[in-house]
């Protein structure tokens, strides 16, 4: 990842030179200027991520400069710094941009904490901002069919509320990009969209990874850290697999949703937010809340306006609607000339039960565009080279064979053959068996299957 690069405009050199060497040390890129003048040439010489700007400096001063700063880079984040800061100075560097405001003396550690969830705060922006331009299209193309209809009229009367919603659907239905098109239509879209896989997270760091930590508040918090609720202040937060998320957790996400508050873990400041949580789980939540493992509290709290995606076999006539655009996005992705879909390879397309749903769908149109090369029309037979197929399991009964050994037999060779169809990837295997992929690789290991390190199995993305 490349190195963010931090502009520091103050007319004090020893304030340069302490402030540029602090920076340097955690690895950024550091360019000083000692008045707004200079500062604004280095600015438009190359490219800045952030500003430390000083607001008392002789000629121009900081809250003159920051207006200059927002024209000639909008995207550049401006962090005020003042030895003399009035509530008025604040208000008004507030007013004209800034993203945060720092006073002197400078305290390094509260320096650096500032910078890094200001650059944080950008880059959840660009990204924002990267993918809206892809959002309403993918959106409207994900089905045209009676079902898809009905939730797109939800999501259109729900979008523009601070209505909380928990999306429900099997693996690869699309949930994270229903989240993703609710915040984009709300009133909420210029804020930040954060999401946390609560699967994806150990269980003694989820409430770290929802709530923040203060520093020395458990071993290798090693400084303090805002959660996704915070960084999602102003915005949405989606909770995906919500279904996974510990009883504490729970109980401490219930007391967020009530209060519109939280304190970091190690700490005692109540810290007030303003979110709207979006959910989704491939969970049955009333089997969860009938076993004890979710809260039917937190339950009604997150689905205040609920919304069912169906699998994609049971809407069929979705498929060569997604199969044309995902196969034009692909082509003109790798820089390749649309290709065509025969009418049998079509039929095929819609024969496949499809277990892994829209996800799977796409995988399997980029690995027919990729495949094909630069043939103009995909055929029948390179779409049944593309689609998974597992073999048929051949264990054979053994007299004097204790039943549960033969069970374990044959599903090793259920799993060995699921694996070498989908090139031992592991979620895929486990999209096509409709396992969980933590409980694939408990049976993995329960049966001794080695496999390869071909996951992203630490990601919090989905």
């Amino acid at each position: 990842m490349a190195r963010s690069s931090i502009l520091v405009i103050d007319d004090e050199p020893n304030i340069l030179t302490t402030v540029r060497r602090s920076l340097e040390i955690e690895g950024f890129r550091v360019e000083v200027a000692g008045n707004g003048a200079l500062g604004l040439q280095k600015l438009a010489e190359g490219d800045i991520d952030l500003v430390l700007l000083d607001v008392m400096m002789p000629g121009e001063t900081g809250l003159e400069v920051l207006p200059k700063i927002r024209v000639a880079s909008p995207e550049t984040i401006v962090i005020m710094m003042s030895g003399n800061a009035t509530i008025e100075t604040a208000v008004n560097a507030t007013k004209g941009g800034a993203h945060d405001f720092v006073e002197k003396p400078l305290s390094g550690d509260k320096l650096l904490i500032t910078v890094q969830n200001a650059l944080q705060f950008a880059r959840l922006r660009h990204e924002n901002t990267r993918l809206r331009g892809r959002i309403t299209t993918d959106f409207a193309m994900i089905g045209k069919g009676g079902a898809m209809r009905a939730i797109f009229d939800k999501v259109s009367k729900t979008a523009p509320t601070n209505g909380r919603v928990l999306i429900t659907g099997e693996n690869g239905t699309g949930k994270e990009l229903v989240a993703r098109a609710i915040h984009e239509h709300s009133k909420r879209a210029d804020g930040p969209f954060v999401k946390l896989n609560c699967a994806a997270i150990p269980s003694e760091l989820i409430e770290s990874e929802l709530f923040g930590h203060e520093k020395g508040a458990f071993t290798g918090a090693t400084q303090q850290r805002r959660g996704k609720f915070e960084l999602a202040d102003g915005g949405t937060l989606f909770l995906d697999e919500v279904g996974d998320m510990n009883p504490s957790a729970q109980a401490k996400v219930l007391r967020v949703l009530q209060e519109n508050e939280l304190e970091r873990v190690g700490g005692g400041e109540t810290i007030k937010v303003d979110v709207r949580v979006v959910a989704a789980t491939n969970k049955d939540l009333a089997s969860e809340i009938a076993g004890g493992r979710f809260r039917e509290d937190l339950f009604y709290r997150l689905a205040v306006v609920p919304i069912e995606l169906p699998p994609l076999r049971a809407r069929r006539e979705d498929i060569p609607t997604l199969v044309e655009h995902f196969v034009t996005q692909v082509c003109a992705d790798n820089g390749r000339r649309t290709k065509k879909i025969a009418p049998s390879a079509m039929t095929m397309i819609m024969q496949h039960e499809w277990p892994g749903n829209v996800r799977e769908l796409k995988n399997v149109m980029e690995r027919l565009v990729i495949l094909t090369g630069d043939a103009e029309v995909i055929t029948e037979a390179d779409v049944g080279d593309a689609l998974p197929r597992v073999k048929a399991v051949k264990t054979e009964f053994s007299r004097g064979t204790p039943f549960k050994d033969l069970v374990s037999a044959a599903e090793r060779e259920i799993i060995m053959a699921a694996l070498e169809a989908n090139d031992h990837h592991v979620s895929n295997t486990a999209r096509e068996l409709q396992l969980e992929r933590s409980h694939l690789y408990k049976k993995m290991r329960a049966l001794g299957i080695d496999h390869r390190a071909d996951d992203d199995s630490g990601a919090i993305e989905r």
